[in-house]
């Protein structure tokens, strides 16, 4: 039901991009020409401590955690939990609620999916079900909302040090223009900053919010399966007019059809 997944359209996507690049730049001359240590120092440092002073750095550090699950991540086909939900639903209409305890292992994949039907058998409302979980989704989405803004912040702030960087390697080469020898290193400032400001922004940290929006929403639907089946458990309804409610939140891809 729940597997590991490696995510290799953004780690590929990302790698080769950077790839195509480099061997652009090997292509037309040397790699080594494009790696200046001061010009990293001002993007990449510079771009982290003004995004943590933007936000703090814990927020920073969980926003870095959350990207590696944009990579590796645990995922859960929505049509799959769908047909878990209401295979749990059908045995809830033929038992009872309470005969679910036998069967409790079905949940266990999902420890979302396992506490709303532990609370339906410990006589939760409907109502109580659905206040008490729809707070879980917010609060699901609310971190990744927050991780996703650091994100978006960063892309926002990496050019604009690219462009600091690159007034002060002008200031600097303007003040050397006497030594010909020292313009060269001020000139790769310059410009290596600009361009690490660019690929920092625009192929590291904007797809990797993206991505990260993209899995928050894949997650918020199998959460809302699962408590739309919690709900309807406890109202004792019939499971079919349940496929039928899964059915109109799933895409038309994801559809099921459990009882035909």
């Amino acid at each position: 039901m729940k597997t590991v997944v490696t995510d290799l359209s953004t780690i590929l996507g990302i790698f080769l991009a950077l790839c195509m690049l480099a061997l652009a730049i090997a292509l037309g001359g040397s790699l080594k020409a494009f790696v200046d240590l001061p010009s990293i120092l001002i993007v990449f440092f510079g771009t982290f401590m003004l995004t943590a002073a933007c936000y703090s750095f814990d927020e920073v550090m969980r926003s870095l955690a959350l990207v590696a699950k944009t990579m590796v991540y645990t995922s859960e086909d929505a049509s799959a939990s769908a047909k878990q939900a209401l295979k749990v639903a059908e045995l809830a209409r033929l038992k009872g609620v309470l005969g679910l305890q036998d069967d409790i292992g079905l949940t266990m994949h999902n420890p979302f999916f396992h506490r709303a039907v532990d609370m339906v058998i410990d006589g939760t409302t409907d109502e109580e079900v659905t206040q008490l979980l729809s707070q879980e989704v917010h609060a699901m989405q609310d971190r990744h909302g927050r991780s996703t803004a650091v994100l978006r912040k960063a892309a926002e702030i990496a050019p604009a040090m690219g462009l600091i960087g690159t007034v002060i390697g002008l200031v600097q080469m303007l003040g050397k223009l006497d030594d010909p020898s020292k313009i060269g290193p001020a000139m790769a400032i310059a410009l290596l900053t600009t361009l690490y400001g660019a690929l920092l922004s625009y192929m590291v940290l904007s797809p990797l919010a993206t991505k990260l929006e993209r899995n928050t929403k894949h997650e918020t639907l199998v959460m809302r399966v699962y408590l739309k089946a919690s709900e309807s458990i406890a109202r004792k309804e019939n499971p079919r007019r349940l496929e039928l409610a899964l059915n109109t939140m799933l895409p038309p891809a994801s559809r099921v059809k459990y009882f035909s």
